[in-house]
């Protein structure tokens, strides 16, 4: 079982155009760019279904994209709206707190590193 499934968000702050700021009920805050949230999306125009395969080349997402809406799908994720026109992803809870880009979490996982 992955580790973060039993963890939810306790607050979900948008700050300015292009962060998100977490703070899940394990006490950790977790604080995103957009860009790097667009980059890590695992909908079907962004990663081959049957492969995995990622569809998306990191470097044709904008450093400054912004985030123009962000809302709750059911309560098990969220569903953002981008500045680039993308709006399909939907991130699970799970997936959020396992793509916590801080120092404590990048280290103990390097499976996204490589989109920051």
């Amino acid at each position: 079982m992955n580790a973060h499934a039993a963890v939810r968000p306790r607050a979900i702050k948008k700050i300015g155009a292009s962060e998100l700021h977490i703070l899940w009920s394990d006490g950790h805050t977790s604080i995103y760019r957009a860009s790097y949230l667009r980059r890590h999306c695992r909908c079907a125009l962004c990663v081959d279904e049957w492969t995995g395969r990622p569809l998306l080349a990191p470097e044709a997402i904008p450093d400054d994209l912004t985030i123009v809406s962000v809302e709750l799908v059911g309560q098990y994720a969220l569903h953002f709206q981008w500045s680039d026109g993308h709006s399909t992803g939907i991130y699970p809870f799970a997936q959020l707190r396992a793509l916590c880009p801080c120092e404590q979490c990048a280290g103990a996982s390097s499976s996204h590193a490589p989109l920051t």
